[in-house]
């Protein structure tokens, strides 16, 4: 595993990488923060690229919230600054309507330095009220897949696609990159991330797991159930230590190999994403 030193120095450095503005191969770092590098560094993509992440928060024994739904401190500090992290590091964080409804999440990346990314909810419904901080107007772009008329507050983007049980993957991802969104981060929840995975729309996958056991309640993520352990996806997997949380850094695509950022210096296994 590989013990992580997010300094504000390294920080710093991936921003003005993000944007274009520096590189990563240089500079005096140490093992924790050269580790750092490694896992924010293979996220960025060049301008452009189509490139779809995920994270899911977990506990030891993959639950995501309590049976009541209490899902407000499944993850630690140090993961709650490393999802923020992955905010800043994206065009667009995309949610579903249940976690929508459920959180209200604000999605903006307020625990560290950066800018905080469009705000993208899937509500095949238009079940999401309008005054759900999502729709919140501070500067960043709100947008709202819908199948129905909806009206929604001024600002706010509408994307209209048919929908059939759900609105397909592959087309929200084709409609965000008609609007410049292409470096997708899918937060939330389990059932959205899950669907973006069987799609095999995915390039990367950090699993966040934090040192508590629920016992019960609701499941990270849940596919389409398999009869052999043959048949079980084995991404190629990078563990850092993030203080309170672990995070497994999985490469699930093959589109992954198209989405490395020249001016990275990553480990072998990221420069392969």
């Amino acid at each position: 595993m590989h013990a992580t030193d997010v300094t504000p120095e390294v920080w710093e450095r991936i921003l003005a990488a993000r944007s274009g503005a520096s590189c990563l191969c240089c500079g005096e770092w140490s093992a924790g923060e050269r580790a750092a590098i490694d896992l924010y560094g293979a996220m960025i993509a060049p301008p452009g690229t189509g490139h779809v992440s995920a994270q899911i928060g977990q506990s030891l024994d993959g639950r995501v919230a309590t049976v009541a739904g209490d899902a407000a401190d499944v993850s630690g500090p140090d993961g709650l600054a490393h999802l923020h992290r992955m905010r800043a590091l994206v065009d667009a964080v995309v949610v579903g309507v249940k976690t929508a409804l459920h959180d209200d999440p604000r999605l903006t990346v307020r625990l560290v330095p950066g800018r905080s990314p469009a705000r993208v909810v899937i509500d095949p419904s238009g079940r999401l009220p309008n005054d759900a901080h999502l729709f919140a107007e501070d500067g960043a772009r709100r947008v709202v897949i819908q199948a129905v008329d909806t009206p929604r507050p001024e600002g706010v983007e509408v994307v209209r696609l048919p929908r059939d049980e759900w609105i397909a993957p592959q087309a929200i991802v084709a409609a965000l990159r008609g609007k410049g969104l292409h470096h997708l981060l899918i937060e939330g929840g389990a059932i959205t991330i899950a669907r973006f995975l069987e799609a095999d729309l995915l390039t990367r996958l950090h699993v966040a797991v934090a040192p508590l056991l629920i016992g019960s309640g609701p499941q990270g993520l849940t596919t389409q159930p398999i009869t052999r352990l043959a048949q079980a996806r084995r991404p190629e997997t990078q563990v850092y230590g993030l203080g309170s949380d672990v995070v497994f850094d999985c490469l699930v695509g093959a589109r992954a190999a198209a989405c490395a950022w020249p001016h990275t210096a990553v480990n072998a296994s990221a420069a392969n994403g």
